[in-house]
């Protein structure tokens, strides 16, 4: 057997490179010319020379590194290659400490790695916040190789019925982490999230659970009278409420809105394609009516040049730096002893009257609303966005919700004071 031991612990602390020292067994320590040292054992593999690192020094002293060549030594005594043998330890403590990984450090990678993808912070903070709200508690801690389907049907049954809508966008969350996490080998087996062939036989499909409510909505018919008092009232949030009614917006479109997003001598409100539900950018185009509704909250947001600064929301909350919240609309409609219908019921109300009470066409209509078109060979052709046409629709929509109705349209006279949000 080869001599071991020939160096001293101040050979190799005093030692200079580059340089490569020999303690014997296979034990070498090398020395590189910056001084940096690495202890490494040879040894012989079907004929040919095998380096084997062990570690720098002086993390791994000279007792370490010898013990360490010791238990090489002994592993190409019994025939086995310290090398391949050294992979597969690493790649089972690897296997242990995925298999470990929970639920919930599996999810905060995955939406951390597709937050990118995604349309805006809004969706993922969406995922955030369901996950949060309904998985974490059973699922959070548990190492993400454990779950099954008794696991998931826990945190599903008890919003199953109450809250159809919310219970199936979580069993798709989790059925997406349990995927990503097969597929970076932290479980192994089918998906215990899915719905065919597993769920499906054990939660009832939510179509028949109950009937989707809709938002509730005023008769198109009621809408001339509902503006008429509507612009009786004072304050930001009724002129939120009409702006958002005249041009046919989402509630959440119309309070984010911002004066950069305004163009006033083109008529034209384009709400970016990030604050959109379809990911797409959406140009409205404001009638007289709409450009009335601007005219009256312009001058709370004028700067000393005379112009609202780009980024300053159009209908500001008491912050003025902040936009109006939803539950400042639907205060107004309690107020207005209207708490039977909601501001996003008001899309279905212009809806119905373009459908009922005009002509256009309702390809038309859907685009106005932004909907996404759900024929893909129609959406792949589709290339401009009716505008003109939509103009002349919203002029038409405007025109009838300033109709009289049982009374005269109360016009907005003045300007929005400080006091008036």
């Amino acid at each position: 057997m080869a001599r071991t031991g020939k160096l001293s612990a101040i050979e190799v602390t005093k030692a200079k490179g580059p340089a490569v020292l020999h303690d014997g067994g296979g034990l070498y320590l090398r020395v590189s010319a910056t001084g940096s040292k690495s202890w490494v054992f040879r040894f012989q593999l079907d004929g040919k020379r095998r380096d084997m690192g062990l570690g720098p020094f002086p993390d791994v002293s000279l007792a370490e590194a010898r013990d360490k060549a010791t238990t090489h030594r002994r592993q190409r005594q019994d025939g086995t290659d310290p090398l391949a043998a050294q992979r597969a330890r690493r790649q089972a403590e690897r296997v242990a400490v995925a298999k470990g990984r929970t639920f919930r450090e599996t999810a905060e990678q995955f939406i951390e790695q597709n937050k990118a993808g995604w349309r805006n912070a809004k969706h993922r903070q969406q995922w955030e916040n369901t996950l949060a709200t309904y998985a974490y508690d059973e699922l959070g801690e548990l190492p993400v190789s454990m779950i099954d389907t008794g696991a998931v049907v826990r945190v599903l049954e008890p919003i199953w019925t109450t809250k159809p809508e919310t219970a199936s966008r979580l069993r798709g969350r989790i059925e997406a982490v349990l995927d990503a996490a097969k597929v970076r080998g932290f479980r192994e087996g089918p998906n215990p999230a899915q719905w065919r062939g597993n769920l499906a036989l054990l939660l009832p499909a939510r179509a028949k659970v109950r009937k989707i409510a809709h938002h509730a909505a005023l008769a198109f018919d009621d809408a001339p009278g509902f503006l008429s008092a509507l612009r009786a009232r004072d304050g930001m949030a009724a002129r939120a409420l009409e702006f958002t009614i005249l041009t046919a917006a989402r509630t959440a479109e119309a309070l984010g809105a911002t004066w950069g997003e305004i163009d006033l001598p083109a008529k034209v409100w384009t709400i970016p394609a990030e604050r959109m539900k379809g990911g797409r950018e959406h140009r409205v185009p404001l009638s007289v009516a709409a450009l009335a509704v601007l005219a009256t909250v312009r001058p709370l947001a004028l700067t000393k040049n005379g112009e609202p600064e780009p980024a300053a929301p159009i209908f500001p909350g008491h912050r003025r730096t902040l936009p109006l919240s939803n539950m400042a609309l639907l205060m107004t409609l309690r107020r207005m002893k209207r708490a039977d219908i909601t501001a996003h019921g008001f899309r279905s109300t212009f809806s119905d009257w373009a459908a009922e009470r005009t002509a256009f066409p309702h390809q038309t209509v859907e685009m106005a609303l932004a909907h996404a078109i759900e024929n893909k060979v129609e959406a792949a052709y589709r290339r401009g966005d009716l505008f003109d046409k939509r103009r002349k629709l919203m002029d038409a929509w405007a025109g009838f919700c300033s109709s009289p109705a049982g009374g005269k349209v109360t016009p907005i006279r003045r300007p929005l004071a400080a006091t008036d949000g």
